[in-house]
C-alpha cells in the first residue's frame, strides 16, 4: 500500500467522523428545541404590562407550571405607555376570555416567565385578542429597598 492511499484513507475516516459529529449535534439541537422548531404553530394574543422587567423575546409562558408558549414580541405602546407582549400559544390550549397573565420570578437570581391563569368565562380568547387582566413584574430590589427603608425609619423613631 502506498503512502498516498494511506493519507486518502485517513482523510476519508476524518471526513466520515466529522459528518457523524455534525449529525449528532443537529439531532441534539432538534431534540432540545422540540416544538420550538415550528414557530408558526398556534395563535398569538397580546398582554399589556406596566412593567416587563426580566421578560424578553423567547421568555417562557406557563400554564399551571407547564411551558405552553413563548413571548414572540415586546414593544412599547406609545398611546398607553405600557409594554405590549405578544404571546404564542399552541392551538390545543384554549384560554377563557377572562384569563390573567402574571409576570413571575423564576427564583432570586433567575429570570422571569409569564404565568397564565385561566378564568371562568364561557367565551375564549381568539387569535389577536388581548388579555386584560395582567400583573407586571415585581422588582425584588425595590422590595428589599422598601424593607431596608422601613427598618431604618423604625430605628429612627425608637428612643
Amino acid at each position: 500500500m502506498s503512502l498516498t492511499s494511506e493519507i486518502r484513507g485517513e482523510q476519508r475516516a476524518e471526513l466520515i467522523a466529522g459528518f457523524v459529529v455534525v449529525a449528532v449535534a443537529l439531532g441534539f439541537l432538534g431534540w432540545a428545541l422540540g416544538k420550538d422548531l415550528l414557530p408558526g404553530r398556534g395563535y398569538e394574543v397580546t398582554a399589556s404590562f406596566p412593567d416587563v422587567d426580566g421578560v424578553e423575546i423567547g421568555t417562557e409562558v406557563r400554564l399551571a407550571g407547564v411551558k405552553v408558549g413563548r413571548v414572540t414580541e415586546i414593544a412599547l405602546n406609545p398611546q398607553t405607555y405600557m409594554a405590549d407582549a405578544r404571546i404564542r400559544i399552541p392551538d390545543e390550549v384554549v384560554l377563557p376570555a377572562d384569563s390573567a397573565a402574571i409576570i413571575q420570578s423564576d427564583g432570586l437570581l433567575g429570570g422571569a416567565y409569564i404565568q397564565l391563569q385561566p378564568g371562568g368565562s364561557l367565551d375564549n380568547l381568539a387569535p389577536g385578542d388581548e388579555i386584560e387582566d395582567v400583573q407586571g413584574a415585581v422588582s425584588l430590589l425595590q422590595l428589599m429597598m422598601k424593607f431596608v427603608d422601613s427598618q431604618s425609619s423604625d430605628e429612627d423613631t425608637q428612643p
